[in-house]
């Protein structure tokens, strides 16, 4: 338990209606005996006027709410000031919190490492907690909901329990290996619980970035040649100006993009360069960055000039992206552009996924369909997600890797095979926090805002 109370605003910064200002440790109560006159009831509100006993200035007529530690979200004693959200109104009361003893301006993120702290939530939940926070969309804020509610907390201890059960049979092979009562072959007896948990994981791990998806965005890039339309098709999918248009080729010389909500879930549609020869170091370099973030995307746009024709990406000089997009490695819709200009010929209609208009916004709802289509296609509805972060994959894939060292491994080696299953334990321990995560405690706590 920490000696220093700490204190935010957790609300938005004003001016807003009203304003939540959060105070958490061991001088919550003196505080808000100190402010209002009496102590309010365990977690029932009460309307209160905020004095300052120094001068008997009145700060603000609130409504209070005392958490009695540990019923609360940081395991401490915790009160917090519902006031009315000027910006005077805020800055007194702070100003007021900064004068009591042992009392300071809590650091970003340190309410929730608290509540980490003192057992209240998990690093799984933290993180979902940052993510129900950050959530732009639906889908993000469904996913995010089932983190912090502990699914995949739940889904992680118990795979962790198969594993301590699997090491303390081979530990028990290891140390007890000359008692009457325990059998020859108790290390072999652990290799079903192994073999279960190793597939397990590895169908996990083999999820295609799906929740990764969800939680940091679907990337569509627009690639094809100049004048193709594809800053005026940007342009008309976000319903606002975000890219220059011009009738002059090459203008687009480096990457833009914009978040999407289709659906519930979030997209990101990056223009990119027109691809063509070019002899200028400034539009050669935009169209090396249209390359590299085209081998990034989880779909390609490439749009076809209606009044200048190229159907296929090979039509246009030195476009090959080292071949991944040519072996459909990078899923690809064909978009006929400038359909208020040139008609689509019959013998090569076949061929093209969606005709538009990105000038008059013909076409732009099919075209938004196929992308939701494709989006869906990638990351399911509705299935369970659990890896949602490159540090869960991270982890997963390390106690994987040391199944596998088990598995394939001689059982007569026993002390061998034990260090395997306690490296595996290790890694799982290291994703809810059940071990010393030090190292990635201050990077998690630091994406939450200076309330939470």
């Amino acid at each position: 338990m920490s000696l220093e109370t700490i204190y935010a605003l957790s609300s938005g910064a004003g001016p807003t209606g009203v304003a939540v200002i959060r105070v958490s440790g061991p001088e919550a109560q003196n505080i808000t005996t100190s402010l209002c006159g009496k102590l309010p009831k365990d977690r029932v509100a009460q309307l209160s006027r905020l004095i300052d006993r120094s001068d008997n200035s009145i700060l603000d007529e609130a409504l209070v709410l005392f958490f009695k530690g540990p019923r609360s979200f940081t395991g401490e004693d915790v009160v917090e000031f519902h006031i009315h959200g000027g910006r005077a109104v805020i800055s007194s009361l702070l100003n007021k919190l900064s004068t009591f003893p042992n009392c300071r301006m809590a650091e970003r993120g340190e309410f929730s490492r608290r509540g980490f702290e003192n057992g209240k939530l998990d690093l799984i939940e933290v993180e979902g907690l940052a993510d129900l926070i950050a959530a732009d969309t639906l889908g993000q804020k469904s996913q995010a909901l089932s983190q912090l509610g502990g699914e995949t907390s739940k889904l992680y201890e118990g795979w962790r329990s198969d594993l301590i059960y699997a090491i303390a049979l081979v530990e028990s092979a290891l140390d007890f290996s000359d008692e009457a009562d325990v059998p020859e072959d108790i290390a072999g007896e652990a290799l079903p619980t192994v073999q279960t948990l190793y597939s397990k994981i590895e169908t996990f791990l083999d999820d295609g970035a799906r929740g990764e998806i969800v939680r940091d965005g679907f990337r569509v890039v627009i690639v094809g040649p100049p004048n193709a339309g594809k800053s005026r098709l940007l342009n008309a999918l976000a319903k606002r100006d975000v890219a220059i248009v011009s009738d002059e080729a090459g203008t687009t010389r480096d990457v833009i993009e914009v978040r999407l909500d289709i659906d519930g879930l979030p997209v990101i549609v990056t223009d990119t360069a027109g691809i063509r020869e070019t002899k200028s170091k400034v539009e050669l370099e935009g169209i090396r960055r249209s390359f590299e973030q085209a081998r990034q995307a989880e779909l390609i746009l490439f749009l076809i000039d209606g009044t200048n024709p190229q159907i296929e990406p090979q039509m246009v000089p030195d476009f090959d992206l080292d071949d991944d997009l040519l072996r459909g490695e990078i899923p690809v819709l064909k978009v006929w552009n400038k359909s208020d200009l040139a008609e689509v010929p019959i013998e090569i209609s076949k061929k093209i996924d969606v005709i538009i208009s990105a000038q008059e916004g013909a076409g732009l709802g099919k075209l938004t369909q196929l992308i939701s289509q494709a989006v869906n296609d990638r990351v399911g509805q509705g299935e369970a997600v659990v890896i949602t972060r490159e540090r869960h994959r991270e982890l997963l894939r390390k106690c994987s890797d040391e199944l596998e060292n088990f598995l394939e491994g001689d059982l007569s080696d026993t002390e061998l095979r034990a260090e395997d299953l306690r490296q595996a334990a290790f890694s799982l321990g290291r994703l809810v926090g059940r071990v010393d995560v030090e190292d990635v405690l201050d990077k998690i706590f630091i994406e939450f805002c200076i309330g939470k």
